[in-house]
């Protein structure tokens, strides 16, 4: 499997049996620790056998389950040499950086453009328009999509969760509801969130429209999903970039805008009015004043 490891397994999940699709979505969520554990620890961490384990291994096409660790290292080892690229490149200045994250930030929106699939981008938006309700789920590096996602479709949409949730436990408590006329929203990157990727399953087993946000076509996230929309979220440095997935976001709010002009500008109108009455921004905004800035 190479470097690839991850993305194929997300590719065979969907022919594993159940107690190895749960190994695999063990390892995809936690590699870091999944490499060094044997055979025996996952088993007991799944509550699973021992032999249960060794034969996933053999039926992805390994000789043994030591050979399929040896394959997660090499990755894991490979991945930390991405993760280290800033340290190699440390004869760049300090004034330099600014511009290196920047133009890296600029190369993922171009990257993420030529992977837009136009008319899956279009579904997205028809369906999130006509949805009964719109559930967003956005969990940890995605939580500050998530609100800024479920901030603007406030003044778009008529009904909007966003999923907060510490534990699987929950989701389905906030996403009792979700029907056949709903819409899911699944924003995950590497490392992806499984409580994310079980609110999609469980909004496809409820007959929802589930739409994700993810980095790539192997991502879990897909595994439910109708709808897939693709943006480029890795960074070589512990930060994950997250604007090539923000610009998406901004192209589906502005595509949902246009769709329902009349509707965005009532709102709009309506919050300007009730924002003046409650002086909602009394003495919490600054404007310039000739040379001086004054508190309004």
């Amino acid at each position: 499997m190479g470097q690839n490891i991850l993305e194929a397994l997300n590719g065979k999940i969907p022919d594993l049996s159940k107690n190895h699709k749960k190994i695999a979505r063990y390892i995809i969520e936690n590699i870091d620790e999944a490499a060094f554990l044997t055979a025996a620890e996952i088993g007991k961490k799944l509550d699973i056998s021992e032999s249960t384990v060794v034969r996933f291994a053999t039926a992805l096409g390994y000789a043994g389950f030591p050979a399929f660790q040896r394959e997660l290292s090499f990755y894991l080892r490979n991945r930390l040499k991405e993760v280290n690229k800033i340290d190699i490149k440390s004869e760049i200045s300090h004034s330099a950086i600014i511009d290196y994250v920047m133009q890296s930030d600029c190369e993922k929106i171009k990257s993420s453009l030529e992977d837009v699939n136009s008319e899956v981008f279009d579904t997205a938006v028809s369906l999130i328009k006509n949805a009964g309700c719109v559930y967003v789920v956005g969990i940890r590096t995605a939580a500050p999509l998530a609100d800024i996602f479920e901030f603007y479709l406030r003044m778009v949409v008529d009904r909007v969760v966003k999923v907060t949730t510490n534990s699987s436990s929950e989701i389905f408590e906030q996403m009792i509801n979700v029907n056949e006329k709903d819409v899911v929203i699944g924003i995950s990157f590497p490392r992806y969130s499984m409580r994310t990727l079980k609110a999609m399953e469980f909004a496809n087993d409820r007959k929802a429209r589930v739409i994700s946000i993810t980095d790539s076509i192997y991502s879990p996230m897909n595994l439910y999903s109708s709808c897939n929309l693709i943006a480029k979220s890795d960074m070589a440095s512990i930060v994950d970039s997250l604007v090539a997935p923000l610009s998406v976001i901004n192209a589906l709010v502005v595509a949902l805008c246009m769709k329902k002009q009349d509707d965005v500008i009532e709102t709009l109108e309506t919050l300007e009015d009730i924002w003046d009455e409650y002086q909602v921004y009394s003495r919490d905004e600054l404007e310039p004043v000739e040379d001086e800035v004054r508190i309004k």
